[in-house]
């Protein structure tokens, strides 16, 4: 599946663009585009593929998916709708410079910087942010002018100071200059990126970051809330997802390609991280691309 590029979501006279799709179905083919995409489901249910990530949703579900990420929302076919449209949904554009090269930058927006920044890997709200969330895009839709601007500014307020939320993709799908704010991180991730196929030892990883492994250890979980180990495991696996998603690899050759010598490691690594076994996340894309 080779995503499709969208361009132009925003008129030359509007700052962000809303637009409200009442549709027999979503738009079926993966795609992306350079807008920031913020969507709420007012109605309809199935499969959401975003980046390597493959996840459900249904009536009331709010997502942002950042710029340039690969997605696509696969409707379930409702039988049961009276006029056709089992498709009814809201969704804003906008892109980081929409409101100037620097708004983003200023220190009173930190908290809407790092939202844009998770939205790199598309992340799903919950729970109570979800309903004040749509509760607000509803009422969006009734401003004009400056209005509208604070209207849409409060409601990336409530998603930023929101801690109900999921990031979906893996890692492997943030851009290098928004993984950390730490130059240190940056290179320790660029190192794995480029060879996470093979084996990476907590030696050769220190002497990269010039620490000792102790102090690796613990500069890496203070950091990122997680061992080594476990983030070299989820970027192999997110590049597995990926090549299971993109690409025409059957489960072994993905798994020698990602860096795991032993298929059954590689099953349950791949189950943890995803809940799926391999085998199920591959037919579980066909069926989404059919």
């Amino acid at each position: 599946m080779k995503p499709l590029l969208f361009r132009n979501l925003i008129a030359e006279n509007e700052s962000f663009h809303i637009q409200e799709d009442e549709l027999t179905h979503f738009y079926d083919f993966l795609h992306y585009h350079p807008e920031i995409q913020l969507t709420v489901i007012l109605k309809s249910a199935g499969q959401l593929i975003v980046g390597d990530k493959i996840c459900s949703f249904e009536e009331g579900d709010v997502f942002l998916l950042g710029a340039g990420i690969p997605h696509v929302f696969r409707d379930k076919k409702n039988e049961d709708s009276i006029d056709g449209k089992s498709v009814h949904a809201i969704s804003i554009y906008f892109k980081s410079n929409s409101f100037g090269d620097d708004f983003f930058n200023l220190p009173e927006n930190y908290l809407m910087k790092e939202l844009l920044q998770k939205s790199s890997r598309g992340v799903k709200f919950k729970e109570k942010t979800k309903e004040q969330t749509l509760r607000n895009i509803l009422n969006l839709k009734k401003k004009k002018d400056a209005e509208l601007l604070i209207a849409f500014f409060d409601t990336l307020n409530v998603l930023s100071k929101s801690q109900e939320f999921e990031c979906l993709s893996s890692v492997n799908f943030m851009h290098a200059k928004d993984e950390s704010k730490s130059k240190r991180i940056q290179d320790i991730y660029r190192y794995v990126m480029t060879n996470f196929s093979r084996e990476i030892s907590l030696e050769e990883i220190s002497e990269i970051s010039k620490m000792s492994v102790t102090s690796f250890c613990r500069f890496f979980k203070q950091r990122t809330r997680k061992t080594f180990r476990m983030f070299i495991n989820e970027v192999r696996i997110g590049h597995a997802c990926k090549e299971l998603l993109y690409n025409n690899y059957n489960i072994n050759e993905v798994a020698y390609r990602c860096g795991f010598n032993n298929i059954s490691n590689f099953n349950r690594q791949f189950k943890g991280i995803t809940g799926l076994t391999p085998s199920d996340y591959a037919r579980k894309a066909v069926k989404s691309d059919s």
